[in-house]
């Protein structure tokens, strides 16, 4: 299997790398996230959250590290805002743009009420692969942006639970399981934590038989553990974990607020 440390795929590694918020007014909060595959780093995520009444905006970068930023650079930006509902982060606008070697790309979707009304990407994928599975516009009703989706008020169960993202291209449900519990410590943070298997369901917006979207639909070992903020009345992950055929790859956070 291919892995590709892109700010966009897998979507599911580019979902879980965001930072919290909170539903206190005028509130700044900074989270940072190494990741690496096998134990060895490829990259460092850092966000940065503005919570002003009930409206939040996240900015996030992401950079190769190690061996990977040798030989292929990674750089990417993504920000989202949106309004803090009772059960879910509700995002109006969403983009990303990244640059690995020379391939560049550049995503931005508008949302209303959680439907999309607008996304665009740049350079479109022309022609499209044969065995495409097309996005429709029911694809895109009732959606989470990657990057704030997974953040879930404490007023909502964290898992079982169901997050239909869009990311600008692709369709799919991140389906979360209970697994009880562990202890986590990191700057800012230290603690118990919930963990969640999760499930990678796609959708639409893929080549159906692709080799690592079938193997992420597989597998049933993923990890994300989800931390409570102090303070804060929500959860959001702090580790995952995704086992590929050359190690895991492990996203885990090295601050959480403080």
């Amino acid at each position: 299997m291919k892995l590709r440390m892109g700010f966009r795929a897998p979507a599911l590694l580019a979902a879980v790398m965001f930072s919290t918020s909170s539903f206190a007014a005028d509130v700044e909060h900074q989270t940072d996230y190494s990741i690496a595959l096998a134990g060895l780093p490829v990259a460092r995520a850092s966000f940065h959250t503005e919570v002003e009444k009930n409206r939040y905006t996240i900015s996030g970068t992401l950079n190769s590290a190690g061996l990977v930023d040798i030989i292929s650079r990674t750089r990417g930006q993504t920000r989202v805002s949106g309004v803090i509902g009772r059960d879910r982060l509700r995002a109006s606008e969403y983009s990303m743009s990244y640059r690995s070697g020379r391939k560049e790309r550049a995503i931005n979707v508008s949302f209303r009420n959680g439907n999309v009304v607008h996304a665009s990407m740049v350079p479109k994928r022309n022609p499209l692969p044969k065995n495409w599975v097309p996005v429709t516009s029911r694809d895109m009703r009732n959606v989470l942006d990657p990057l704030s989706g997974l953040i879930i008020p404490a007023s909502s169960r964290v898992c079982p639970n169901t997050l239909p993202i869009f990311d600008g291209e692709s369709r799919l449900d991140i389906k979360l399981s209970p697994k009880g519990t562990r202890n986590f410590r990191t700057k800012g943070f230290e603690g118990e934590v919930i963990v969640c298997g999760i499930r990678f369901v796609p959708k639409a917006g893929y080549r159906k038989g692709r080799e690592d979207v079938e193997y992420l639909r597989r597998l049933e070992t993923m990890e994300i553990w989800y931390a409570k903020a102090n303070g804060v009345d929500v959860y959001a992950p702090v580790y995952a974990r995704i086992p590929t055929k050359i190690g895991p790859v492990t996203v885990s956070a090295t601050r959480f607020g403080g």
